[in-house]
């Protein structure tokens, strides 16, 4: 398989959806906890990777297999349209969850055994979105998840890869109790830092589903917009888009984010062009670029924000 096509296989372009809330959960840990493990920090980057474009590849053979419409099976479809054998496809996206199973594996042994339950959670939800008599990309839930797991769970776990365990929270097992604590400040400071990533990467989904509405109902896919509707979807898509500022604000104000997190408050005049830009006129082929571009924007400064907060 050429480069060019496996990357097509895996949309390496999406990638930025998985790197920005990586970098803004290591630049968390380096500006609040002030601790950095460079070892743990590239493990789990290959990890998040690894497995990311293991679920964009499944993502597009479950899509492939279940189509209604055969035009977008065969041209749309990358495996159709570059007449991909889908057991080899099979074999990539087994071999990619191996490995970042394994790299996993040796987080656990490297920090603590609450990092592989917040693991296990993460890749059920990861496979469960596209595989399964009941895919979560099919249903109106995909928006929800993938904000959660990806805008949440991987800044949450590159921050706790990063420091000491217990710092941020801790699982105390002494039968027959099981306690979970954590440091309260800190896991609201987080969750503000969180708002940003969440919510952008929901939008990238919702603007996917809203872009796609009559594809998505030829190939029997019961997506958000389905059942927002026509006035509610563009409603919550700007809402998803402003809320990230809003969060940015309320932790600086408390003290949980420093103030150089307000740099992303010069996105605000772009985003508001590129939320009516799309709402205007949802379409992949005009408009989705914004949605991507919002991402990219907010995220990218509130990276920005974290980094300067660690050097100064």
């Amino acid at each position: 398989m050429p480069l060019s096509v496996f990357f097509e296989l895996v949309e390496i372009r999406t990638k930025l959806a998985s790197i920005l809330p990586f970098a803004i959960g290591t630049l968390f840990a380096v500006t609040y906890f002030h601790t950095f493990n460079a070892v743990n920090t590239i493990l789990f980057f290959m990890a998040m990777l690894l497995f990311d474009m293991m679920t964009t590849a499944l993502n597009n053979l479950m899509d492939y297999r279940k189509a209604k419409d055969t035009h977008y099976q065969t041209t749309t479809n990358i495996i159709g349209r570059a007449n991909l054998a889908p057991k080899l496809v099979e074999k990539m996206i087994i071999g990619m969850l191996i490995v970042a199973s394994l790299i996993g594996l040796v987080l656990v042994w490297r920090t603590d055994w609450l990092l592989l339950l917040m693991g296990m959670a993460c890749f059920a939800i990861g496979i469960l979105y596209t595989w399964g008599p009941l895919p979560l990309s099919r249903l109106p839930l995909g928006e929800i998840f993938s904000g959660i797991v990806m805008g949440l769970g991987i800044p949450v776990i590159a921050t706790y890869v990063n420091i000491a365990p217990g710092r941020l929270l801790a699982l105390d097992l002494g039968w027959p109790n099981v306690v979970l604590r954590g440091d309260f400040i800190a896991i609201i400071a987080l969750g503000l830092a969180c708002v940003t990533p969440m919510a952008t990467i929901a939008n990238i989904m919702l603007a996917n589903n809203m872009s796609d509405l009559d594809e998505d109902q030829r190939n029997h896919r019961h997506t958000l917009p389905m059942y927002l509707g026509s006035w509610w979807s563009p409603r919550v898509y700007a809402l998803l888009a402003y809320v990230g500022f809003l969060a940015i604000i309320f932790g600086v104000i408390f003290g949980a984010l420093p103030a150089w997190t307000l740099v992303i408050e010069l996105a605000w005049p772009l985003v508001i062009r590129n939320v009516h830009r799309f709402i205007r006129d949802p379409s992949k082929q005009r408009t989705f670029h914004t949605a991507v571009i919002n991402l990219v924007i907010e995220n990218g400064l509130l990276v920005l924000g974290l980094g300067m907060g660690a050097i100064l």
